[in-house]
């Protein structure tokens, strides 16, 4: 009995060894026990929740939000708590719609704000993408380019408005270039991040296949970077459209022209009515939105590898680039084979 009492404690040692190698009764890893001890419930941190309850909660967002105007202003004179000089109810906003889509042209506002800022950013992301790659390549450009990125990004847009003025005029130009001027810098540090941020192993893997710096560039650091850059973009753009409602403040032109969305908010501001400034502001974010979903879409169709998607947009961008790939090959392949038979002929002439 003595011996087998003995033997317990060395069998539950080595038990307890075989456990802890892996064995069947092997103590679970630190990450499995974190998780069991984590809180359950709705309010559990970063739980992942269903794509109905996401929208239920939104939803509620909106009802807690109207509800909240509705009480503020409901009532007639002095029952409100707010008056109506100050904010208008949803149904005397609500009802003011019919005027602002057919009196006030908030289609063709609507159109040329967009245009302003799809211009503006386009012409920000031609400059400031290419400039950001360099910078993320090269320390000493980054390092030239350091001032500029930190004023552009730290600008007052109040100022940048009255020196665009001063610059560009009252014009489609100012308008244009304000956005351009207020977006710039952000997509070159944006841009420029992106590239710092893509491993180092990829570059010496290219380099050790014998790629040169350029073919590091093009084919290694820029198709890595892409998704981070085009996903910085498509929250850029919104801050834009946001942006230009400032450089809409001054109109050039008569007053039946369209002067953009910021034209029909500094005129409902005036002279009235005010709801048209409050139907605006509600639009305003409807239209960005519907954008950044439309970016979204050709986001995860360009990059589906990182954000899902069924790359329609990937695989055509492919087709186009190994179609361009093969003319290459093949017109540089035709112009080897003219210069290899050029001195062939001069030497059959030599020879006659």
């Amino acid at each position: 009995m003595e011996d087998n009492d003995q033997t317990k404690p060395a069998t539950e040692a080595s038990a307890g060894v075989t456990g802890n190698s892996g064995g069947p009764e092997a103590s679970p890893a630190p990450a499995e026990r974190a998780r069991s001890r984590r809180p359950g419930g709705l309010f559990e941190i970063r739980q992942p929740a269903p794509l109905w309850q996401i929208l239920l909660c939104s939803l509620l967002c909106l009802v807690t939000c109207g509800g909240i105007w509705w009480f503020l202003t409901r009532g007639e004179g002095d029952q409100r708590l707010v008056s109506y000089a100050v904010l208008p109810s949803p149904a005397e906003t609500m009802a003011e719609f019919h005027s602002l889509w057919f009196d006030r042209g908030l289609t063709r506002n609507t159109l040329v704000s967009l245009k302003r800022v799809s211009l503006g950013f386009g012409l920000a992301a031609i400059v400031g993408i290419p400039l950001g790659v360099l910078c993320g390549c090269f320390t000493r450009i980054n390092a030239f380019f350091i001032p500029i990125s930190l004023f552009g990004r730290n600008i007052p847009l109040a100022a940048l408005v009255g020196l665009t003025y001063s610059f560009f005029g009252i014009g489609e130009e100012q308008k244009v270039m304000f956005i351009f001027i207020a977006c710039v810098a952000f997509i070159l540090s944006d841009t420029a991040g992106a590239i710092s941020e893509v491993s180092s192993q990829y570059v010496d893997t290219a380099y050790t296949l014998g790629a040169s710096r350029w073919q590091v560039i093009l084919k290694v650091l820029i198709p890595l970077a892409m998704p981070s850059v085009f996903n910085s973009l498509r929250l850029l753009f919104g801050l834009a459209f946001g942006y230009i409602m400032l450089a809409e403040t001054i109109k050039l032109g008569s007053a039946s022209e369209s002067g953009g969305l910021g034209d029909i908010i500094t005129i409902s501001m005036r002279r009235g009515p005010r709801e048209h400034v409050f139907l605006v502001l509600l639009i305003i974010p409807v239209v960005a939105l519907g954008m950044d979903r439309i970016l979204y879409w050709v986001q995860r169709e360009l990059f589906p590898h990182r954000f899902g998607g069924m790359g329609i947009l990937n695989q055509a961008l492919r087709i186009v680039f190994h179609g361009w790939e093969d003319v290459k090959c093949l017109v540089f392949r035709r112009s080897s084979q003219f210069a290899d038979q050029a001195p062939s002929d001069l030497t059959k002439t030599h020879s006659s």
